[in-house]
């Protein structure tokens, strides 16, 4: 296996010889199996263990087995716990999912401050037919059907050339030690039920089947890359970007064949699912304003575009302008003037611009968003108007509404900022000080 393992890495330029590896270590047979096979060949890498406080007493036997470990091979190592619960909690996501982030944000970490080259995993040939299967299960589209990776994202598999009964065998030939870890056993978690059922099902259905999948699973590797590229070209003519949100002309999407495909391959890089991708397919031809959600994304069925942000929450909050301010960076940049010489001021084309009887004016001036049932007197119209009405003839997306700033004096709207002022502020032949506000884009 020591042979092969060097050819596998040299014939797949998986990391050149004089490149520092960080090894993630659980203290597993596959990590261990790893660990020994990095010393013996010689290459350069340093140690990296996890302990999520998951399993009680069991978390911590895995840390010393490991601290143990490396002390008594002299191993550079790395030490990290986690409050994986209350990262659960406080992010609602999977504990698997918490698991993950908290391993790799930490893992990258160290790649930076060290300038380590590559986060080495345990992971094998039966991991790459397992993670094949759940992709299926989960509804991943291709980009789940070709398992795993050699080198993906700074993340190394060297271990991906042999499998698990490889693995065992060169353990008890070389009588490495390791830990096991009792969850392994349990049909809890979907990866054991596939491990410990179905594939051994599937063995007794057709014994080559290992041969077989991965066989299977190099086609689907090599079909993405064509495929991969088609996808990529559509989004390149379609996909648009400004200011942060992604703009999807619907129009275009009903061009695309076959739609589903595409589509799927569109939005589930934002996290949305096959179930979700189906209901805003089916919004497509719907009025406006329907929203959907992923873990991180938002998107927004507009009347000409699909718009996509990340998940963010609208802001509340409000913010004060005192009389004797002279600019404003937050929320957004306002430069601030007064106006005493009334004789050579012109109104402003611009938006932008903003003038105000100075006298007219309550302080300090509020910065706030739109509440429901706001109004006010739009400068040039005669009389009152809701300011979502205002909005609608702008035709604003839900996003512009939840962008678009306000100025208050008291409890009135003086200036819907960068679009209208209200009539009952503006300067008159009567105007004695002018209150001048520039938006600084």
């Amino acid at each position: 296996m020591l042979k092969e393992f060097k050819t596998f890495i040299e014939d797949n330029n998986i990391f050149e010889k004089n490149e520092v590896i960080l090894l993630a270590i659980s203290g597993g047979i596959d990590s261990m199996v790893l660990c020994d096979l990095f010393q013996k060949s010689g290459y350069k890498f340093v140690v990296a263990h996890c302990n999520f406080h998951l399993r009680a007493e069991e978390s911590n036997r895995d840390e010393d087995f490991v601290v143990n470990y490396c002390k008594e091979h002299n191993l550079k190592l790395y030490l990290k716990g986690f409050d994986t619960y209350g990262y659960m909690e406080e992010n609602g996501k999977s504990l698997e999912m918490s698991a993950r982030e908290l391993r790799y944000d930490w893992f990258y970490e160290l790649l930076e401050e060290n300038n380590y080259a590559y986060i080495a995993t345990g992971h094998h040939a039966d991991d790459s037919i397992e993670t094949f299967f759940i992709n299926l299960f989960r509804g991943t589209g291709i980009s789940g059907l070709h398992g795993i990776l050699q080198k993906t994202n700074k993340v190394i598999h060297p271990l991906l050339f042999t499998d698990r009964a490889s693995i065992i065998k060169y353990q008890i030939q070389n009588n490495i030690e390791f830990v096991e870890d009792s969850t392994n056993s349990s049909t809890q978690y979907t990866r054991n039920k596939i491990r410990h059922d179905l594939i051994p099902l599937l063995k007794e259905i057709s014994p080559n089947f290992q041969r077989t999948i991965l066989k299977e699973i190099e086609i689907f590797r090599e079909t993405e890359e064509v495929f991969r590229t088609l996808i990529n070209r559509a989004k390149e003519k379609i996909i648009e970007v400004d200011n942060n949100i992604v703009k999807i002309p619907i129009e275009k999407i009903k061009t695309l064949k076959p739609i589903n495909i595409y589509l799927f391959e569109l939005l589930s890089e934002y996290g949305f699912n096959q179930s979700t991708i189906n209901s805003i397919k089916e919004a497509l031809d719907e009025t406006s304003g329907k929203q959907f959600f992923s873990e991180t994304h938002r998107l927004i069925k507009d009347r000409e575009y699909l718009l996509i942000t990340q998940n963010t929450q609208t802001s509340t909050q409000e913010y004060k302008i005192e009389e004797d301010q002279t600019f404003v960076t937050t929320p957004i940049s306002l430069q601030i003037e007064i106006l005493r010489d009334l004789s050579f001021v012109k109104i402003p084309k611009t938006k932008d611009i903003a003038m105000f009887d100075e006298g007219k004016l309550q302080f300090p001036l509020i910065l706030r968003r739109w509440k429901n049932g706001d109004s006010f007197y739009p400068y040039g119209l005669n009389g009152e108007k809701k300011i979502s009405n205002f909005y609608k003839d702008l035709k604003y997306s839900i996003i512009d509404k939840e962008n678009q700033w306000l100025l208050c004096s008291g409890d009135d709207i003086i200036w819907v900022i960068g679009q209208r002022i209200d009539e009952r502020y503006k300067i008159t032949d009567k105007t004695k000080t002018i209150y001048r506000l520039e938006l600084d884009e």
